[in-house]
């Protein structure tokens, strides 16, 4: 198979599962600052920038990657010469916005699990429509797939009659559902070499506050789904710090959630590098091993916004301030815990850890569905855009975002910053690590009463049957 090819030459390529086509627009040889990013290239395995036939976007890849399909003598069309049969303005046809998160480095992860969207099809046609990297699930999302659909009905009622409990039940359904889903992720897994394709499943939010609780049962799900693709969703609480970093140190691949607060996020990574050190140390391969950190945001200025407002009614001299913070503590707070995540994974210490194999512990932006109608029902998505990122979004949202997203790279602009306007909140009364401890608090009740209200309405799909 050919692989190195010229400028204007037309390729074609496997995209999780699809096939994409486009045009060689530059060849490149050696490393290269592309956007926020280091193309990283050589003379014997170069890159080459492609213009996507589809949407227009510019893509890279390597030329192991790529098959030659014919010439196209012009580099800025990306289908070959040949006669228009239609004019896709008019028939209506856009470009899907969510696939140009990737061109910036960032994954796209679906915020939503049910049986019907697996066994349908429709979510293999999300992974290769959206460009889908991974799904998340929580108490909340399982609660509702189970109440408001059959869905689940059948498999109800074929383990109730076999005198299961409602808590087996529960392990059951989900770790069918995190299979099943793990595996329609799994070549996308396979072919970025564990990078990306995961899905993630959480222990009971009862547990948050018990380190060999969370083990426990962070060990037992994990057996029970059997999936490398698969993360356990651990709670960012003060115990589930040693849990976290036991369970990595075991080669356990790890979702840190509810976070809320950079000290903790902090905490978090310094946890996760901590079991790596510890793999490493039982001479296990690192490489096999990966984690993400989930960073909630929207409730934070939920929670911050009539504060700041409350703050400036009281006193007219801060008004101007208090507007100028309003709906911006979430934003600055990503920011400034991507300036954390860069000191850190750029740091002589993991350094020595990715020398092994080790992959970076991630940020994943969570809670990005807008709650303020005031606010953008993006904001939460194209403000956070930025490389080796993951933002977990609701289906609602996702809609949104290929409808009029703005993909562009965000993340990294004044995060400088955000540290210094952080600290205004003070000016305002607002202790921001008290605030952030409090979110988390309500955090864990929030995911604990939905978790009970799940088991509560299994119990009564259980009774009817």
């Amino acid at each position: 198979m050919k692989h190195e090819f010229k400028v204007g030459d037309f390729v074609e390529w496997k995209s999780e599962g699809a096939t994409a086509r486009g045009a060689i627009l530059k060849k490149v040889s050696s490393p290269l600052k592309f956007k926020t990013f280091t193309v990283r290239a050589s003379k014997t395995e170069p890159q080459y920038f492609i213009k996507r036939a589809k949407t227009g976007l510019v893509v890279m890849h390597k030329g192991t990657a790529l098959k030659w399909i014919g010439e196209n003598e012009n580099p800025t069309q990306t289908r070959p010469a040949r006669p228009k049969k239609r004019d896709i303005k008019k028939t209506g046809v856009k470009r899907n916005r969510l696939r140009g998160l990737e061109v910036f480095g960032q994954s796209v992860w679906m915020d939503f699990i049910q049986r019907k969207m697996i066994e349908s099809g429709k979510l293999k046609k999300m992974i290769q429509k959206d460009g889908l990297g991974g799904v998340t699930s929580n108490p909340s999302i399982f609660e509702k797939a189970i109440a408001e659909s059959s869905d689940y009905d059948k498999a109800i009622r074929e383990l109730a009659g076999k005198d299961q409990t409602a808590d087996q039940i529960y392990t059951a359904i989900t770790v069918k559902d995190i299979q099943d889903t793990a595996d329609l992720f799994r070549p996308l897994y396979d072919r970025l070499d564990g990078a990306d394709g995961f899905v993630s499943l959480e222990v009971s939010p009862h547990l948050a506050h018990d380190t060999a609780g969370t083990i426990a049962e962070a060990r037992r799900l994990w057996a029970a789904v059997g999936r490398p693709n698969v993360m356990i969703k651990v709670p960012g609480t003060k115990e589930g710090l040693p849990a976290i970093r036991q369970l990595i140190g075991e080669g356990i691949n790890v979702n840190i959630t509810l976070l809320f607060g950079l000290p903790r996020y902090r905490q978090v990574a310094e946890a996760y590098i901590a079991g790596l050190e510890t793999l490493a140390a039982r001479g296990k391969p690192l490489k096999s091993t990966s984690s993400v950190a989930s960073f909630f945001l929207s409730r934070i200025d939920v929670l911050i916004d009539p504060m700041l407002k409350k703050a400036g009614a009281k006193n007219s001299s801060k008004a101007d301030l208090a507007e100028k913070l309003k709906g911006q503590t979430a934003i600055l707070s990503a920011k400034a815990a991507y300036l954390i995540y860069k000191e850190l994974f750029d740091d002589k210490r993991f350094k020595r850890l990715k020398a092994k194999g080790a992959k970076n512990q991630r940020l994943l932006w969570a809670s990005t569905s807008t709650k303020n109608p005031d606010y953008s029902d993006l904001k939460y998505v194209d403000g956070l855009i930025g490389p080796e990122t993951v933002n977990t979004i609701p289906l609602e949202t996702l809609a949104a975002y290929r409808d009029h997203g703005e993909p562009a790279s965000r993340l990294s602009h004044d995060e400088m910053g955000a540290h210094k306007t952080l600290l205004q909140l003070s000016e305002m009364g607002i202790d921001l690590d008290e605030m952030t401890q409090r979110l988390e608090d309500e955090g864990v009740q929030k995911f604990t009463k939905s978790f009970d209200l799940l088991m509560k309405t299994l119990k009564k799909k259980i009774s009817q049957h």
